[in-house]
C-alpha cells in the first residue's frame, strides 16, 4: 500500500466510549483514517464496508473474561490484519496474540501516539511494537510455551482436521514422512515444557488450550465427514 492511499479501519469493541475516541484520534490523522464501527457485533466485519476494511483493531474480551483468541485465529488464517486493543495488561496476553498472528498488540493505556502508527503499520502488512508489547516480549520466559514455527503450526492445524496424514501432505505438497517429521517436532516441543502430548487427542486439548485451532473449526470437521 502507497502511503498516499486511504486506510480504512473497523474496530470491534463494546465500549462505545473506546471506539468514539478511536475515531477521534483517526479523524485527527494527517492524512485521516478511515474508521468504521462495528460495536460487538463481530459479523460487521466480515460482511458489509467491515469486510473490505484494511485493518481490523480488535478487543480480545468482547464477553467478560472469555479472550476471544480463537476469533482472532480466524481473522489472522482469513488473511485479515489485525491490530488487538485489549485491557489486558499481561505480557502472557500480548504474546499469545502475536504468536497467533496479531501485527500489533496495543493495551488501551496507549493512545493516538501508537495505535495510529500501528494501523498504518497494519495496513501496509508489517508488525508494530507498542512500548507495552516490547516489555512483554523481553519478559517472555514462561516456561510453559512451547516456540512451534509457523510451518509446524500449520503442518498441526492441518493434521487435526484431516482424516489422514494422506490428506495433509497432498493439501500442503510435502510427503507424509515430512508431515510426520513435523509433528514429531511438535511433540518434543510439548514434552519438553512439561506438556507432554502423546496421542492426537492429547494434542488437539494441548492446541485449544493455546488457541492453535478452535473447537468450532474441530466441529466443522467432525460434521463434514
Amino acid at each position: 500500500m502507497a502511503a498516499d492511499e486511504p486506510i480504512t479501519a473497523v474496530i470491534v469493541d463494546d465500549h462505545a466510549a473506546i471506539a468514539a475516541g478511536v475515531h477521534f484520534w483517526c479523524s485527527q490523522a494527517v492524512p485521516p483514517i478511515d474508521l468504521i464501527d462495528a460495536g460487538d457485533r463481530l459479523a460487521d466485519v466480515w460482511t458489509g464496508p467491515g469486510a473490505l476494511a484494511d485493518v481490523v483493531i480488535f478487543d480480545l474480551e468482547l464477553v467478560p473474561r472469555r479472550p476471544d483468541f480463537g476469533e482472532l485465529r480466524r481473522l489472522v488464517d482469513s488473511g485479515r490484519r489485525v491490530i488487538v486493543y485489549s485491557q489486558h495488561t499481561d505480557d502472557a496476553t500480548a504474546i499469545k496474540c502475536i504468536d497467533l498472528g496479531a501485527l500489533a498488540y496495543l493495551t488501551k493505556r496507549e493512545g493516538p501516539d501508537h495505535l495510529v502508527p500501528a494501523i498504518r503499520a497494519g495496513a501496509r502488512g508489517e508488525p508494530y511494537t507498542a512500548p507495552s508489547l516490547s516489555g512483554a516480549l523481553i519478559a517472555d520466559d514462561d516456561p510453559g510455551r512451547p516456540r512451534l514455527s509457523q510451518r509446524e503450526t500449520e503442518v498441526l492445524r492441518a493434521w487435526f482436521v484431516s482424516s489422514s496424514k494422506d490428506l495433509v501432505a497432498a493439501k500442503l505438497n510435502i510427503t507424509v514422512k515430512t508431515v510426520d517429521t513435523y509433528i514429531t517436532r511438535v511433540r518434543v516441543k510439548y514434552a519438553n515444557v512439561g506438556r507432554a502430548a502423546r496421542t492426537k487427542s492429547e494434542l488437539v486439548g494441548r492446541a485449544l488450550d493455546d488457541g492453535l485451532i478452535t473447537l468450532a473449526e474441530l466441529n466443522r470437521t467432525v460434521t463434514s465427514l
